[in-house]
């Protein structure tokens, strides 16, 4: 293997913007190992390429994610770039989401992304080497309406990005999160958008409103999905990649405002605040 070649493993890599990158790692001279849950489907998509691994991969499964780690140790001997980027999208305003739907979010845009690296991270660590990508959205910076459960899954995924980062890095392992705006990526189809089952009276009109706005949506998302997978390998190749990228100009001006925002907040009540110390007792 070459210096400049890496050896990349894309969860979710069977349509959208898992595609793109397995499609852009490859262009750049990579070796890829593309998973997803139906392998047949991936062959299908991408094709056949002297660099390309497929696998069948439940993100879900800890004992799948074992398993494509090995597998693609045993092909191409190492892992330097694992992209988390496989995904859904439970939509529906809090009341109306269930238990059981909140629950599959989670299990989906954390636990599942935390199986994979778990399984990466040791053969990572052997190489004294390499780089979590985790695509995040701008709804891990920045909640709203109707993405309750979502932004709960991207909000957490953050904060243990941001949190695993310090640990790993001395082990020579970076990490970067991805927080897109709208991008053509098919996680508004609807094999990956569930909208919840409209139950309530209060919340009917807001419910077709925006059922209707965001289906309408699919297929017209202003981003370039295949430019943010060549952003994306583009960032992976630095020295020292992002901790966080933020992709698209819907996506900088709302994230821009919260930080502006929560500065704010802090001012507002600073001198309450600091009030709160304990005095030091006088000797």
């Amino acid at each position: 293997m070459s210096s400049n070649e890496k050896v990349w493993l894309v969860t979710g890599a069977g349509r959208g913007l898992g595609a793109d990158i397995v499609r852009a790692a490859l262009a750049a001279g990579h070796k890829v190992v593309a998973t997803g849950r139906d392998p047949a489907k991936l062959e299908a998509v991408l094709g056949v390429h002297d660099k390309l691994m497929t696998l069948k991969l439940d993100i879900t499964d800890a004992d799948d994610a074992k398993a494509a780690a090995a597998a693609a140790v045993a092909r191409f001997g190492r892992i330097d770039v694992l992209v988390n980027n496989a995904g859904n999208f439970y939509a529906g305003f809090f009341e109306e989401l269930t238990a059981d739907q909140m629950r599959q979010q989670i299990e989906t845009l954390l636990f599942g992304p935390m199986n994979v690296t778990r399984a990466v991270l040791p053969v990572m660590r052997q190489h004294r080497a390499g780089l979590v990508l985790t695509i995040s959205s701008t709804a891990g910076i920045v909640g709203g309406s109707f993405c309750t459960g979502y932004a709960a899954g991207k909000f957490a995924v953050e904060g243990w990005m941001e949190s695993l980062g310090p640990e790993i890095e001395p082990f020579g392992i970076q990490t970067m999160l991805v927080e897109p705006g709208f991008f053509r990526t098919e996680l508004l189809s609807a094999g990956s958008t569930t909208f919840a089952k409209p139950s309530i009276d209060d919340y009917a009109d807001r419910t077709a409103g925006t059922i209707a706005f965001l289906s309408g949506l699919d297929g017209k998302q202003p981003g370039d999905p295949m430019k943010l997978a060549s952003a994306l390998v583009q960032l992976a190749g630095l020295d020292k990649p992002p901790l966080r990228f933020v992709a698209g100009t819907d996506a900088m001006e709302p994230i821009a405002a919260k930080a502006r925002a929560l500065l704010a907040q802090i001012d507002t009540h600073r001198a309450l605040s600091a009030s709160l110390a304990t005095q030091a007792q006088e000797t």
